[in-house]
């Protein structure tokens, strides 16, 4: 099962609670779900964060202004989409996020996200492990630490993607 197919059960659970809260039927939020992308062509993204992570809500905001329609999804436990998304041992960050058939984790720059779309690997995605200064979301204060974006291949493997601060 791809991460897409993944992600959109745990989200059409989650709108069966919401859809009951809010008047809308689970038709018309799976509807809204199923927005095919941006006005610019780039597909849509759901990004998954903790309810007290203020940097991952920055990291959105990098994503908007590429072009990038992004849902948040605020969950209190991401260590079950991380092991769905299938993100390895040691690669994980404050946040997951879905774009086409691709999880990106973490504070990956919307320019690597858009060559992954461009050049459509066959991989699972991309992270940049941890909460790296100075990467997209976790500028602070000047500082920048050196970071490299991985590729996640399917057998969980990773290579770098690119390279930044180096």
């Amino acid at each position: 099962m791809n991460i897409s197919v993944k992600m959109a059960a745990i989200l059409a659970v989650a709108s069966m609670g919401l859809a009951g809260c809010s008047g809308e039927t689970v038709d018309d939020v799976s509807a809204a779900k199923a927005d095919s992308g941006s006005a610019n062509g780039l597909p849509s993204m759901v990004a998954y964060r903790s309810p007290s992570c203020g940097c991952c809500e920055l990291w959105v905001e990098h994503m908007r202004a590429a072009g990038f329609e992004v849902d948040v999804q605020v969950v209190n436990n991401l260590s079950t989409i991380k092991t769905d998304a299938g993100i390895p041992a040691g690669k994980g960050s404050c946040h997951t996020a879905t774009v086409g058939d691709y999880v990106v984790e973490g504070h990956v720059p919307a320019a690597d996200i858009k060559r992954l779309l461009a050049e459509s690997p066959d991989a699972r995605g991309l992270t940049v492990p941890g909460m790296v200064a100075g990467s997209p979301g976790m500028e602070q204060s000047g500082r920048s630490d050196p970071y490299d974006v991985l590729l996640i291949a399917n057998d969980g493997s990773t290579s770098v993607y690119s390279s930044y601060g180096r």
